[in-house]
């Protein structure tokens, strides 16, 4: 029987086709499941479906997206995916994984706690702290605590600007997320770590200090030095990631900074830098695993 993997996501976009097509590759059967159809049954005749389709009965289930939503359906998609694991199917990457890096400051303060280098940084729920911190830093970039491709970052160096911008996230319930601003250039590198390698980094150059692709930042190819690379295994593999996206910032300074991991990366812009298919790679990893697996249980 043809072994079947699902690929969970919002919508059947680039990086899904790319999955689809390696594992035909490679004699998987893949199968795209919307995230947002999720439905779990208690004592039913499955326990987690999309329309209907078991999803337990997948060797492997690869998260590509976790859309935005209501603190519910956020909650109860993660929920879903734990509850999938504890059934014995594989999380690529584990929901565990996804929780940390989706929030900021649980990796800021895992890859400080081991000794990684992060940019000083503020989060608070109190408007005079924030303020206050603000002073303190003097050039700060404001970022969402949930966010990524650099949508919704400020960057704020005058007094009466930071009273504003704050002032309204404050209206909004928001958390303030305050971190120093660190002179780099314009120019930052992305690690795509597959399990203990860095398979590929590339630069980026923004056309401001935003560096991030979706903001168009150009690309090229980039060597990581030796202790670049462990750098970013490490940091991926403090977040427990199968896979990730690890962004340096090379400061002005000469210090490295790690800025973000992420459990569900991109490789579109990545893939340009490369003669080979990322999507591949990251399938073979998966199987790899899924063989490891099923050695130890017949061990």
């Amino acid at each position: 029987m043809t072994p079947k993997i699902g690929i969970l996501s919002s919508q059947e976009g680039w990086h899904v086709l790319a999955l689809e097509e390696a594992l035909a590759r490679h004699a998987v059967l893949p199968v795209y499941f919307s995230i947002t159809g999720l439905a779990a049954w208690i004592g039913g005749r499955s326990q987690v479906e999309v329309q209907g389709e078991r999803l337990e009965d997948c060797r492997a289930l690869i998260v590509r997206t976790i859309p935005n939503g209501s603190l519910e359906q956020i909650i109860f998609r993660m929920d879903a995916l734990h509850r999938l694991e504890n059934l014995g199917v594989k999380i690529l990457n584990s929901p565990s994984a996804i929780e940390r890096t989706v929030d900021k400051y649980y990796t800021d303060f895992l890859l400080r706690d081991a000794g990684i280098l992060t940019p000083h940084t503020l989060i608070t729920e109190d408007f005079d702290q924030a303020l206050a911190a603000f002073k303190e830093m003097g050039d700060v970039v404001v970022k969402p605590l949930f966010g990524s491709e650099g949508k919704g970052m400020l960057r704020v160096s005058d007094e009466d600007t930071a009273y504003r911008v704050l002032r309204a996230l404050e209206l909004e319930r928001y958390v303030f997320y305050i971190q120093e601003f660190i002179p780099h250039g314009q120019v930052d590198y992305r690690a795509f770590v597959v399990g203990d390698r860095v398979i590929a980094a590339m630069q980026r150059r923004g056309n401001s200090w935003k560096t991030n692709v979706a903001q168009g930042a150009e690309v090229e190819p980039i060597e990581l030095e030796g202790k670049l690379k462990d750098l970013s295994i490490q940091a991926a593999r403090l977040v427990g990631a199968d896979y990730a996206g690890v962004d340096l910032l090379p400061a002005e300074d000469g210090r490295v900074f790690v800025l973000e991991v992420n459990s569900i990366p991109g490789w579109r812009g990545l893939s340009k830098t490369v003669s080979f298919n990322i999507a591949d790679v990251i399938v073979e990893h998966l199987l790899c695993t899924l063989d490891g697996q099923m050695s130890r249980r017949e061990a």
